[in-house]
């Protein structure tokens, strides 16, 4: 009798959750980040599913369910052009418009000379970065955003209006489109959550990688009084946006540390010491943290074993995947590191081959997620992820008797990492911002505007900041996810 899609819900994110343990499930789960792949085999475009994220819903239950993977993101192509086409960002190629609707929505890094922040603003973003994301940098990313001093316009107060309606309206899709992944296709959740590393958003949205290049050599201390600045605000976008049943990752998308962009020294300096305490506070609060590990990233296998065990999952991009389970198993999963190159362009075989190879040395004890090595887009080969699935399904099944049933216990809350949670620091001991993590414009000061407050004040100060702490979300989520 076949088995209900919960049933098959079920069995599939206990078999991620326990490779996500550096485990051994019954079989190795497939969680491929698929992205325009996806429009390409439901018989979309491109701009198809970059300009509706209804479709871009629609080709991703049709592929979960077709191809029968354990673990999917509920929208790959995350960006939805729509809401940038309504809040006017600069830094977007939109398919269709400017750019061919076969193609995938674009990242637009501006000139040096017409980067997002100058290099003469660290302090004003030191000082509140939620103010300096609203006051300086929202005008300067938008085409209809007025800057501050200028008369506000239509223009201005609808673009404002309808890309935080639009924002919030897409946001809400994503639980029905989680539903449908679990009751149409037995599919879990992949990710729940965002975060990047303090460097990362200096260089990818705001000064830009020639401008934080150049501000490494002319104004390093500036840089790193930036970071350790954004550092709890991330953090709080992190832990707003994670799953509160702790079982899927926060997802990091790590950018801009790894070699050739900055040397190992400015890693040391500056990357290494504001991102450390992040996935710690992370794992504190009972978090795993998938390090989606974009380039290569070996120079820094060292300074990452210094996090606690289970504490991420290590995901392999341009790095040798057999290097890295020589040189990170024995403390996290891994996941990813079949070559993207491979999957677009090789042959049926050659992807055969290689998987077979991952299977053997990679995932032999457990603890592996297949996946390719980045994001797949629409040159993957539908017939050679079939056969990365296929292989996996049938050569990628553990013994009976040589690995444990796992239980229902969340990643994080194993006996053995109870001790490590306790012991690691995080962002215990730093200094509280002026303006705290998700808050906007602090109650305190709004209180001073406000006639005399009579009857339940304490109602009215947490409706105050409830509603307050939507303006935040808005812009760090623009910042961090748009």
């Amino acid at each position: 009798m076949a088995k209900d899609m919960e049933q098959l819900y079920q069995e599939r994110l206990k078999r991620y959750v326990t490779a996500m343990r550096n485990e051994k499930p019954d079989m190795i789960p497939l969680r491929p980040f698929v992205a325009e792949f996806t429009a390409r085999y439901a018989g979309f475009t491109c701009q198809d599913v970059a300009h509706d994220y209804n479709k871009a819903f629609e080709a991703a239950v049709k592929t979960a369910r077709d191809f029968q993977w354990d673990a999917v993101v509920a929208n790959m192509v995350y960006v939805w052009t729509g809401l940038a086409q309504a809040a006017g960002l600069r830094y977007y190629g939109i398919p269709g418009i400017g750019i061919p609707h076969t193609s995938g929505f674009n990242y637009i890094e501006p000139p040096e000379d017409q980067a997002f922040m100058k290099a003469d603003e660290y302090d004003a973003l030191i000082d509140d970065p939620t103010g300096f994301l609203y006051t300086t940098w929202l005008p300067r990313v938008s085409t209809e955003i007025s800057r501050m001093g200028e008369g506000s316009t239509y223009r201005n107060n609808l673009a404002l209006v309808k890309s935080a309606m639009a924002m919030l309206q897409y946001f809400y899709a994503f639980g029905p489109q989680v539903g449908r992944l679990r009751s149409e296709c037995g599919t879990a959740s992949a990710i729940a959550g965002i975060f990047k590393a303090p460097f990362d958003i200096l260089a990818d949205k705001l000064r830009g990688y020639l401008g934080l290049t150049m501000d490494m050599h002319t104004q390093p201390q500036k840089v790193l009084k930036a970071c350790e600045a954004l550092m709890p605000h991330l953090v709080n976008v992190g832990l707003t946006t994670c799953d509160p049943g702790k079982q899927v990752p926060i997802g990091y998308w790590m950018h801009r540390g790894c070699v050739p962009f900055v040397n190992p020294r400015q890693f040391e300096s500056h990357y290494w010491p504001t991102l450390k305490p992040c996935i710690e506070e992370f794992w504190k609060n009972g978090h795993q943290t998938l390090f989606y590990a974009e380039g290569r990233w070996k120079h820094h296998f060292d300074r990452f074993r210094e996090l606690p065990d289970r504490s991420i999952v290590f995901h392999c991009d341009q790095d040798d995947i057999f290097e890295v389970h020589r040189k990170l198993h024995d403390k996290f999963a891994l996941s990813g590191g079949i070559p993207n190159m491979l999957l677009s362009y090789g042959s049926p075989e050659e992807v055969r081959e290689f998987v077979l190879r991952v299977i053997q040395e990679v995932a032999r004890d457990g603890g592996y997620i297949m996946d390719a090595g980045a994001i797949m887009q629409d040159d993957t080969s539908v017939e050679n992820m079939k056969m990365m699935t296929r292989v996996c399904r049938e050569q990628g099944v553990y013994s009976a008797g040589s690995y444990r049933a796992p239980t229902d216990t969340p990643p994080c809350d194993l006996p053995s990492s109870t001790a490590s949670r306790q012991q690691v620091k995080g962002m215990a001991g730093r200094p509280t911002p002026r303006v705290k993590p998700g808050v906007c414009f602090p109650w305190e000061e709004r209180a001073r505007d406000f006639p005399p407050i009579t009857g339940d004040k304490a109602m009215v100060r947490s409706i105050w900041e409830n509603i307050d702490a939507l303006g935040n979300m808005y812009i760090w989520q623009m910042l961090l996810s748009f």
